[in-house]
């Protein structure tokens, strides 16, 4: 079994420099989040397709163990590690991160539509995305026909993921992830088992790929009960014959 190797001196400090320059600049990045998190709060078009908004900042920690996976994953492909105090907001997306959670995948139409609407009006730029994450096909087609880009998903899950830029002076970076409630269930789970370091249990994992196959079916469940309820509306409105 194959070990990491440490990490130099040299790359310790550099850890440690870039999670203390993150520690300096974190009240500002949770004063972008929640302008995001306001923004679509605000939209009342958008809010009411939606069942929630949840936003966070990244723990530190977090940040720290993050950019040692990237130094590795730089020595693997013999490639420089090239995160810097100056590029360090641009170079890792996910500092703060929000997320609006609603109840069926049919809805994501429209609510892409109003978000796309609420940000610009904010003059917060969506600078990568969207990209639905996702290991499902049918969803992916869906999605597919959307014109949104589709990644796999090798954690099994969906979600779809766009990056937005501040209109600061310091530009700050922030992840925004839409999903279904049933994939946040298995995004909660997996989150407190799985991260930042996989489990090594191995009959855990197998159990988190098996909630993140249940929580797709449950998702597909609720798309169906409301398909069924507007084809039972508009037959109901429809003029019987006599």
């Amino acid at each position: 079994m194959s070990t990491t190797p440490a990490l130099t001196a040299k790359e310790k400090a550099r850890v440690r420099e870039l999670v203390e320059f993150y520690e300096q600049y974190i009240n500002e990045i949770g004063l972008f989040v929640s302008q995001i998190e306001g923004r679509l709060t605000e939209t009342k078009e958008l809010f009411r397709l939606i069942h929630s908004i949840k936003w966070r900042l990244k723990e530190p920690s977090h940040l720290r163990d993050k950019l040692i996976r990237k130094i590795n994953e730089a020595r693997q492909k013999q490639q420089v590690f090239d995160i810097t105090k100056d590029n360090l907001f641009a170079k890792i997306n996910d500092l703060g991160g929000v997320r609006l959670l609603h109840l069926h995948t049919r809805q994501f139409e429209e609510i892409h539509q109003r978000l796309i609407a609420a940000l610009a009006e904010s003059q917060l730029p969506i600078v990568e995305g969207p990209i639905a994450k996702t290991w499902d096909d049918k969803t992916r087609k869906y999605f597919q026909q959307l014109g949104i880009t589709t990644e796999e998903s090798p954690s099994m899950y969906t979600s779809v993921h766009y990056v937005i830029e501040s209109n600061f002076r310091t530009k700050y970076t922030c992840e925004l992830q839409v999903r279904t409630l049933a994939e946040e269930l298995w995004g909660e789970v997996s989150h407190l088992f799985d991260y930042p370091h996989p489990t090594r249990s191995v009959a855990c994992a197998e159990q988190i790929k098996v909630l993140a196959r249940f929580t797709s079916g449950c998702s597909r469940l609720v798309d169906s009960i409301f398909r069924s309820h507007d084809e039972y509306s508009r037959n109901q409105k429809r003029p019987t014959k006599k």
